[in-house]
């Protein structure tokens, strides 16, 4: 990763200098401190009470260049707006062209006060972790908190950037104007669905968008797909456009979404019947979480493969998936006939090795252009959650019992013969349609500085918790060498080539993430999969109820999402929210043990819903984080941060799957204790992890 000194130097504006961030002499005094603190010559409360000073006095400096720097900005649209009341009674073409370039200039310098405030936003952020690292103390922790909500600190001025909004709200209205309505002057607000089409204003609001990362639904829905950018703040619209042509096709991100869906509807679909299909072939009821956990396995090996063949091709693998996931289908229908277990659990298995969900995540990343990335993720999260609403209520319709010669339909097979269909059609539509996007040029030494940007652009969200969860980002991207000057090496731009390196990239508090994760899949796999052995033994739902129940679950993970990401999140600060969300799937599980009184459909239904509802908000949080706080090296290539969150959710729900299995040998009865006893330690240890976790960091 490129030297942030050095960076820093580069992008800066020339003739706005001196106003920047002193890194360099800043990183000088971290390490003359260190070395008076070494030699005794320095106490280190006058050392923490010297450098909170200057600190104090470069963002001064940058909060009060800015205001400045508004206001003259708000002057110049103050005549801009003169100049449009005139041609607001005497229209003339020419003039509103002219006034139209005049807006646009104000729009390219307010972009440039938005790199200045990014570049600063770094800066600070990075001498506090280099201040951390240099002392091993928690001063970020200190200077954030008694600095974020004092009425006198200038430290929001930066990171909020306040007011800005006012002036970009002013351009942006005002050019929809002139563009769209020439000589009408019809108001942005009366056509407030129509989008503004403006170069400048296209690259202001993707500018504000980096250093926001508002908490609204959309936005946390994007998030919770784990599809972290890497474009350059200030890439110049023509440019831009230049470099995405090619690349995206409306049909073949749709066809990527719809896959998507499918393989949703391809796991759930056999849920309600796993169990009944396993003893119709004279296995054991609860051989339904075998059955169904094999999919899981097959997908910790194809989530590998199909990563790193989308380093090359995303036509070819999508080509793969499509044909396995057809057979796969296939020989999980025709398993009845041939009244085969090891039949069906080949098809399960193939069906896993069909799981292109990393072809599809990488195809957003790199192709669909970063004006609708963020529209793109979200109706990825949406088609998965879909997926998994429909796939239990397609079960329950598929109620019949039929031959065709020695072919058996039925609700057993039917989900097989349905998906091996589906498959089939999404083929023939992937192949007329989908167009292979043009390659560019590797580029081995391709800075990722602007990964760490998004990061550092978190802060304003919640201003304490993303800039001490930065801190706690792995070195790898800037070190000291004997002179105190920076260097970068080409290990620290490469993305990690190996689970191994990946692994040594994690935090602490992304473990604890990882960890989270895993606790929330393994206690929703659990709930999931066992459902139909436990409502037939309990309460003798028939396989309709079971996918009703099954459905319901899944239409509350859009409601939910919307609820947390629109309202919760900008109500409370992630951490909290994390653990209030872990503390309510304890108590979901809790109330799921069938103890001495008797066992209840209301008791089943309002804990499962408990325990799944939280977990969904839980999810949305935890990879909402996770995508602003995970290193930015994981952002791209084969071991990526996606990558390695699925392979998390996938080897819980296949130890909770083998655990479903296990347990029944113990017994029906003992099925719904003992499955929940694991997810009971394991959520009890994922709280414990996050509290010691968190409060270290805090």
């Amino acid at each position: 990763m490129v030297a942030f000194g050095k960076k820093l130097k580069e992008r800066s504006i020339e003739e706005w200098q001196d106003y920047y961030i002193n890194y360099k002499l800043m990183k000088k005094k971290v390490k003359q401190y260190g070395q008076q603190i070494e030699v005794g010559s320095l106490d280190r409360r006058h050392c923490l009470k010297d450098f909170s000073r200057m600190l104090d006095h470069q963002i001064e400096k940058i909060a009060l260049f800015m205001l400045e720097q508004q206001g003259l900005l708000s002057s110049r649209l103050q005549k801009l707006r003169e100049w449009h009341d005139v041609l607001q009674d005497e229209p003339d073409i020419s003039e509103i062209s002219n006034l139209r370039e005049a807006y646009r200039s104000v729009g390219q310098d307010l972009l440039k006060l938005l790199l200045f405030i990014d570049m600063n936003a770094i800066g600070i952020r990075k001498i506090l972790k280099k201040f951390d690292k240099r002392f091993g103390y928690r001063f970020t922790n200190y200077y954030v908190k008694t600095r974020a909500d004092h009425p006198y600190s200038q430290l929001q001025q930066v990171f909020r950037h306040v007011g800005l909004g006012a002036v970009v709200g002013a351009i942006s209205r005002n050019l929809h104007e002139l563009q769209n309505n020439e000589g009408s002057y019809l108001s942005i607000y009366d056509q407030p669905v129509v989008p503004l089409q403006d170069p400048v204003v296209d690259s202001i609001k993707n500018a504000v968008d980096r250093l926001t990362h508002s908490t609204n639904f959309l936005n946390f829905m994007a998030q919770h797909a784990l599809i972290m950018q890497d474009e350059d703040l200030l890439i110049p619209h023509d440019e831009q456009a230049d470099q995405e042509e090619g690349r995206y096709h409306f049909m073949s991100l749709l066809l990527n979404l719809a896959n998507t869906f499918l393989y949703m509807v391809n796991t759930y679909i056999i849920v309600p019947t796993a169990d009944d299909y396993s003893m119709s072939l004279g296995a054991a009821a609860t051989v339904c979480g075998v059955v169904i956990g094999a999919m899981a396995v097959a997908q910790l090996f194809s989530s590998v493969y199909f990563s790193a063949w989308s380093n090359k091709s995303y036509f070819k693998p999508l080509i793969f998936s499509s044909i396995v996931l057809f057979f796969g289908n296939l020989l999980y229908a025709l398993a009845y006939d041939f009244n085969s277990l090891a039949l069906l659990l080949i098809g399960r298995l193939f069906c896993g090795f069909g799981s292109a969900r990393a072809v599809n995540r990488r195809y957003i990343s790199d192709c669909v252009p970063l004006k609708i990335r963020m529209q793109a993720s979200a109706g990825f999260v949406s088609a998965s959650a879909l997926g998994m609403a429909c796939g239990p209520a397609l079960a329950g319709l598929l109620q019949t019992d039929f031959k065709i010669k020695s072919v058996t339909f039925n609700q057993d097979t039917l989900p097989g013969w349905v998906m091996a269909v589906a498959w089939l059609l999404y083929l023939v539509w992937l192949a007329i349609s989908f167009r292979e996007p043009a390659r560019e040029p590797e580029e081995i030494d391709t800075s990722q500085e602007s990964k760490s940007a998004d990061q550092d652009g978190s802060m304003e969200k919640g201003l304490k918790k993303p800039l001490l969860l930065a801190s706690e980002e792995t070195e790898h991207d800037e070190e000291d060498d004997g002179d105190g000057s920076e260097e970068s090496s080409d290990d620290s731009r490469k993305p990690a080539n190996s689970f191994v390196a990946a692994y040594k990239l994690l935090t602490p508090s992304v473990k604890v993430q990882l960890l989270i994760y895993f606790m929330l899949k393994y206690a929703m796999e659990i709930l999931l999969s066992e459902s139909s052995v436990v409502t037939t033994y309990y309460f003798g739902w028939s396989m309709s109820s079971v996918s009703i129940f099954l459905f319901c679950l899944g239409l509350t993970v859009l409601p939910v999402n919307l609820v947390v990401g629109s309202y919760i999140s900008n109500m409370f600060e992630d951490r909290q929210i994390l653990l209030a969300s872990e503390i309510m799937v304890c108590i979901g599980i809790l109330l799921s043990f069938h103890v001495v009184i008797p066992y209840t459909v209301p008791q089943y239904v309002i804990s499962g819903f408990i325990m799944f509802v939280s977990a969904e908000v839980l999810e949305g949080v935890n990879l909402s984080l996770l995508s602003r706080v995970m290193s930015s090296r994981l952002s791209r290539g084969t071991y990526n941060g996606g990558l390695l969150s699925t392979e998390a959710g996938t080897i819980a729900r296949v130890i909770a799957d083998a655990t479903i299995t296990l347990a029944g040998f113990l017994g029906q009865s003992m099925l719904l204790n003992v499955t929940l006893l694991p997810s009971l330690v394991i959520c009890v240890g994922s709280i414990v992890a996050t509290c010691f976790t968190y409060n270290s960091l805090y």
